[in-house]
This record gives structure tokens, C-alpha cells and sequence, in this order.
């Protein structure tokens, strides 16, 4: 059997550090090319891909703050340009912070639900046309544990991850006759990213409820997102898949 992404063309949103790197270098080693986000550091994304690169595959960096809808639009149409429309998205730009509801500013529910919600409605709603203009793509939403189950976490947060779940059920029934499906993932905490900024407490907490009593690695959730992105991956639709090690 082939790689997975052959000749597939994959966008990934924040696909230069910790989980959104993994996935990166996940689709390019199944036969992708990549292209991916960054915000603010650009050695990264080219140091991403380089490695992409040295896979065979192509890849392309482009800067992007996702809570800017129109730079959204512009980014689309620039890759359309190009020859570039994603056969599939990878909707992994987020950001968290450990801050209690009763300390919160509005300026930290704006970066957490700007950035995990509206950037993701809005890069989605960017690349949604061409997709359709081909009747086929896959929509990936990096959701999180905090976002559908009872766990320790900021509420802004864990607010945020629960409306991607109900974005890809909703989203995935509105376009599935454009043969176009939606699905999501929901990590548990990682090794890398924002596991790595729970506090302790939290930390031990999760650690003494997980069944394999440890975090979860980047590649392990890259690995099934590149099965989900694949034509192999035929029948789910609307779906948000767990991988927490057993909580």
C-alpha cells in the first residue's frame, strides 16, 4: 500500500512549532505537500520547511495572524494565484492561557476565543470556496480534551475547544454534498505546546487519571490526523476523535 497523501496538497494553520511541526512533517512524510502559518517567528516555519524539503516534498510558508480575517481572504486567494488550493486543512493555530474567570480581562477571552474560534470559522470560510469549486477536501479542527471533557482547565479555553466541536458537527452536515468532509481531533495534554504551561497540580491531577499514566507525544496525534486527511479515511464525517490516553 501507498503513502497516505500522495500528491495532495495540505494547508496546516500554526504548522511551525510543537504540534502543528509534528503534523507538518507527518503529511510531508506521507506524500504531501505542505504548506503552513506562522505568526511570528519565520526561522521556524523555514526551519519546518527545510525538513519538508528534505522528504521530497514541497513546501510553502506563509505569515498569518489568524484572528485577522481579511488577511484570512488574502492568503487564500494569493495560493489560488499560485495554483495552490488545499486538497485538505489542518485548522491547528491556538493559543491558551492559565488565567482564573475571576481575573480575566477582555483582552484575554479576545485572544483565546479570537484565535481558536473566529480564526478557525474565518481561514475555513477562506479556503472553503475552492474546495468547492472541486467538490472535494477534508476539514480537519484541532480541538482538545478540555473542550469535551470534565477536566482542569481555563474556561476561556476549554469554551473555545468546545465551540470547534460543534463548529465541525454543524460545519460538516452544511457542505457534506459538496463531497467534503469535516471531522476534528481532541488531544489530550502533550509533551509539547500549551500542555506545557499547566500548572502542577493540573499536571499530577492528569497524570494520576490517565490510564497509561503519562502525555501524549505530537507525532502520535500527527500520525491519525494524517490517517484522517487520507482517502483511506472514506466514511467519517462531523466526528471529534479523542486520543488521551485513556482519561
Amino acid at each position: 500500500m501507498g503513502l497516505l497523501l500522495e500528491n495532495k496538497l495540505c494547508l496546516v494553520t500554526g504548522g511551525s512549532r510543537a504540534l502543528g511541526k509534528a503534523i507538518s512533517i507527518v503529511l510531508a512524510r506521507e506524500g504531501a505537500d505542505v504548506a503552513l502559518t506562522y505568526r511570528k517567528n519565520e526561522e521556524e516555519a523555514k526551519e519546518v520547511k527545510r525538513e519538508i524539503e528534505a522528504l521530497g516534498r514541497k513546501g510553502y510558508i506563509y505569515q498569518l495572524d489568524v484572528r485577522q480575517v481579511a488577511k484570512s481572504k488574502e492568503l487564500a486567494n494569493k495560493m489560488a494565484e499560485q495554483g495552490l488550493v488545499p486538497d485538505v486543512l489542518i485548522n491547528n493555530a491556538g493559543v491558551s492561557q492559565v488565567v482564573h474567570l475571576s481575573m480575566m480581562d477582555e483582552e484575554d477571552y479576545e485572544l483565546v476565543m479570537g484565535t481558536n474560534v473566529k480564526g478557525t470559522f474565518f481561514v475555513t470560510k477562506a479556503f472553503l470556496r475552492g474546495m468547492i469549486r472541486k467538490r472535494k477536501g477534508k476539514i480537519i479542527n484541532v480541538s482538545s480534551l478540555a473542550g469535551v471533557h470534565l477536566i482542569k482547565a481555563p474556561v476561556h479555553y476549554s469554551a473555545s475547544k468546545a465551540a470547534i466541536v460543534g463548529f465541525t458537527m454543524a460545519l460538516s452536515k452544511e457542505i457534506a454534498n459538496y463531497n467534503i468532509t469535516v471531522n476534528g481531533i481532541a488531544p489530550g495534554l502533550l509533551d509539547e505546546g500549551v500542555g506545557i504551561n499547566v500548572p502542577e497540580t493540573n499536571l499530577e491531577d492528569y497524570l494520576k487519571h490517565n490510564s497509561l499514566g503519562r502525555l501524549g507525544k505530537c507525532e502520535e496525534v500527527a500520525e491519525l490526523i494524517a490517517f484522517m486527511a487520507s482517502d483511506r479515511n472514506s466514511y467519517m464525517n462531523g466526528e471529534t476523535i479523542l486520543l488521551d490516553g485513556g482519561v
